[in-house]
């Protein structure tokens, strides 16, 4: 049956329009349908918790509810299911595992202790009296995972006497997978001094950029096989190096945990690294115990590398990993 070239020409219109709407449906696809994530993060605001899980196990937790002083990891655990960390612990209990925080002063003279905010309650008899001093989970952005790796950006405001806004910071983490357990949390922070100048006041001793707290059962474990390690071959507090490694051996599995300072950081800069558990990159010396203001507007950053790893600094390749941190190849195979 012979048809009109009109028809012909509305056939063959629409016949292109439905291979190119096929096409587009299978070109924007891809990324989602052919490399599943192995990163799964479920975020619950009821409970104030995003959970980070890696081929199906708890990996880490990012707590941020209504009832914490300052947003913190905790657990973050270790290719065995242990946790490396602590969330408290005596005779420290504003330690917070995996955490960021200073002291600052406002233009007005004002002092906003956020490194002690724990303790800065209105009432210190009342368990569930307000923070002074608190940094506050302001916004989750769009949390991007495929394949083995995610990405969880996060907008908080260092606040005093819960209506003064101090400074806006806004983190970045990039979480890596690895095998058998073995991941990497590439960690950003950028303060921004967004309302006014701020000063920052903390002393040489009171502050890491960011601190990790070693749980104690790790840091006591086999005493002969607990190791500080650093990128120049000493363990003291204070001495410059590019990274620092925990590791012991805990009912008989070796495992550690080490930070990396990012190329981008400004070098040379000294460690806070207690053998007690907690340990965190400084500043360099310059803005290291000795204060310095931002002005308003101004941002200051800081960026680390947390490795988990199996085995001691030697055997997890600890060195080898930095140096591929450094040059962005620290990925998971197949993936360069």
């Amino acid at each position: 049956m012979n048809r009109s070239p009109l028809f012909r020409e509305a056939f063959i219109f629409a016949f292109a329009l439905l291979c190119l709407e096929t096409s587009m449906a299978a070109s924007a696809q891809p990324a989602d349908k052919q490399q599943a994530s192995r990163i799964e993060v479920q975020r619950n605001d009821d409970s104030g918790q995003m959970r980070v899980r890696i081929d199906g196990k708890e990996a880490l937790v990012y707590r941020y509810g209504p009832e914490v002083d300052l947003p913190h990891y905790y657990p973050v655990r270790g290719p065995s299911g242990k946790p490396l960390t602590v969330q408290q612990t005596a005779p420290y209990p504003h330690h917070r595992s995996v955490w960021f925080a200073d002291t600052l002063k406002l233009a007005d003279g004002r002092k906003a202790d956020f490194y002690n905010a724990f303790y800065s309650r209105a009432d210190r008899e009342d368990p569930k009296s307000p923070f002074r001093c608190r940094v506050r989970q302001a916004e989750f952005l769009p949390v991007r995972a495929a394949g083995s790796q995610a990405e969880i950006s996060t907008k908080l405001v260092w606040e005093l006497d819960q209506k003064t806004p101090v400074v806006d910071e806004l983190r970045d983490l990039r979480v890596v997978a690895f095998d058998k357990g073995e991941y990497l949390l590439d960690l950003k922070f950028e303060v921004k001094a967004s309302y006014d100048d701020v000063t920052f006041v903390s002393d040489a001793v009171h502050y890491a950029w960011p601190y990790v707290r070693m749980s104690p059962e790790f840091i006591r474990g086999d005493a002969a096989r607990a190791r500080i390690t650093n990128s120049e071959g000493t363990a003291s507090d204070g001495k410059v190096a590019r990274w620092v490694d925990y590791s012991n051996t805990v009912a008989g599995v070796t495992e550690g945990l080490a930070m990396f300072s990012a190329p981008e950081n400004e070098h040379p800069h000294r460690w806070l690294a207690r053998d007690y558990g907690t340990f965190g990159p400084r500043r360099a010396d310059g803005k290291s115990g000795k204060p310095f203001t931002l002005k308003k507007g101004e941002s200051l950053k800081q960026r680390v590398g947390i490795l988990v790893h199996s085995g001691d600094a030697g055997t997890g390749r600890v060195k080898e990993r930095y140096q591929a941190y450094v040059e962005a190849k620290l990925v998971p195979k197949g993936t360069q």
